[in-house]
């Protein structure tokens, strides 16, 4: 076949680590039976993709293959999904779990690519692997169409009816979620209708501007912000050694958030935490979005409605602070993936045997962030997916395993109770939106209760 490739990537991540790896994956595909043609450089921008796209339509390609070098958002893969009718893969790369930072995080990418293309029932088939391992055989496989994700079946949940579901669905309603800022262009993982999300579980969402939200913190009394430090002071080490100014600015954003809350009665927030707060205010609200998960009053990054939703209604299932997170790998020969986001997951999660610190962000490189890893034990995941335009309860359950911290930020190792090659495909195949709520214990029953009492089908990946 002639193939035309394209290589995605974004200027935030490491392009010197990006391009080493986009030279192993051309290596690889130039070994292949077929002919790949397209630029064989990275794309780190929509200009450049549109430019080489425009090219490759030129061309009598037989098929479309995107390399998912780092994370995009997946703005430009449904773009081109609906350019080219031709059939679609997407080959992403894991990268080492060395406790530095996330270099790539490529499988965030294809990721947030599956759910943008379940909306629009468009197959494709993909590649989780690295370019130096032994790979031409499923490379062939995937270009033949031989590993297309296949629609993830839903089952019926009336059968988990209880007293103790409708008890948990009668709580939420009436709660309220502070939307802050519009979520990002690509992120069609966080996109919502507030009427479907009060129909489904008496929720009211309400509109903010980020300004509301930066105003109120710029009129932050300095003792309020002092005692916010004070609270930081008492769970991570090194506030000292981070930037005072930038970190006065992410306390301001936690005083910020419970004027907000107490003002308007808010029982979670969904916030655009990127790029504004760190390129218009100053300050990261990782740190802050720590603290008030802890408080529980979840608070969902890249304005994810239903990823606060979902927060919500984990945590009244289960009494306790909750975690929304990344799958950002998933090794098969380990059966263990990593779950993973800046800096922000309740400081009752964190292992005993590591300490808290106060630390940036690895790409804005701004506090607050707290870095530790996650603690060993049972865990539930679950969101409420939207996946496929239709929506349903997904569940998946493991055990946190202890061992070193993965990448900086928050991260831990699960193991899936099914086999991580199996839960990679579910993923897919679900088209799974990239958030996901964690907490620690095994909740899936009274889950499957509340799905049944909300009426939802259940994935149970």
């Amino acid at each position: 076949m002639k193939i035309g490739m394209l290589a995605l990537g974004r200027g935030t991540f490491d392009v010197e680590y990006a391009n080493e790896k986009l030279h192993k994956m051309l290596t690889v595909l130039d070994q292949s039976r077929h002919t790949i043609i397209g630029p064989r450089e990275l794309l780190l921008d929509a200009e450049q993709a549109d430019k080489a796209a425009a090219d490759l339509k030129d061309t009598d390609i037989d098929q479309l293959l995107i390399l998912q070098v780092t994370f995009t958002d997946a703005a430009m893969t449904a773009k081109l999904a609906q350019a080219f009718t031709l059939p679609l893969s997407i080959w992403a790369v894991p990268e080492p779990r060395v406790g530095g930072r996330l270099r790539l995080n490529a499988f965030c990418g294809l990721n947030l690519a599956s759910h943008a293309l379940s909306l629009n029932n468009r197959q494709f088939s993909w590649l989780y692997a690295d370019p130096t391992g032994r790979v031409m055989e499923d490379i062939e496989a995937m270009l033949a169409g031989n590993r297309q994700n296949i629609p993830l079946p839903t089952q019926d949940s009336i059968a988990f009816e209880s007293n103790a579901g409708k008890q948990i669905v009668e709580a939420l309603k009436g709660k309220r979620v502070g939307r802050i800022g519009e979520h990002p262009l690509g992120f069609d993982t966080c996109a919502y209708s507030g009427q479907e999300v009060e129909q489904l579980a008496g929720i009211k969402v309400d509109a903010l501007q980020l300004s509301d939200l930066f105003d109120v913190a710029d009129a932050a009394s300095e003792e309020h912000v002092e005692l916010v430090r004070k609270q930081a002071e008492q769970v991570a080490d090194g506030l000292h050694e981070v930037d005072q100014i930038e970190l006065d600015k992410s306390l301001r954003l936690k005083v910020g958030l419970d004027q907000l809350r107490e003002t308007g009665g808010y029982d979670a927030f969904a916030i655009r935490c990127w790029p504004e707060t760190f390129t218009e205010y100053g300050g990261a609200v990782c740190g802050p979005v720590s603290m008030m998960g802890e408080a529980q009053i979840p608070c969902a990054c890249e304005a994810d409605v239903y990823g606060a939703l979902t927060q919500m209604v984990l945590q009244e299932a289960t009494g306790q602070p909750v975690f929304l997170t990344d799958l950002v790998d998933l090794d098969v020969e380990d059966n263990t993936g990593v779950v993973w986001h800046c800096g922000q997951a309740p400081i009752s999660m964190r292992a005993s045997s590591t300490a808290a610190t106060a630390t940036i962000h690895t790409n804005r490189k701004m506090p607050l962030l707290y870095e530790f890893a996650l603690k060993p034990g049972p865990v539930t995941m679950m969101r409420i997916s939207q996946s496929h335009n239709s929506l349903k309860m997904v569940i998946t359950y493991g055990e946190m395993q202890d061992r070193p911290m993965s990448f900086t930020g928050t991260s831990g190792v699960i193991r899936y109770e099914r086999h991580a090659g199996q839960v990679l495909k579910n993923i897919l195949d679900s088209g799974l939106e990239h958030h996901m709520a964690l907490a620690y214990g095994d909740h899936r029953n009274i889950l499957r209760a509340v799905a049944a009492s909300m009426q939802l089908p259940l994935q149970e990946i």
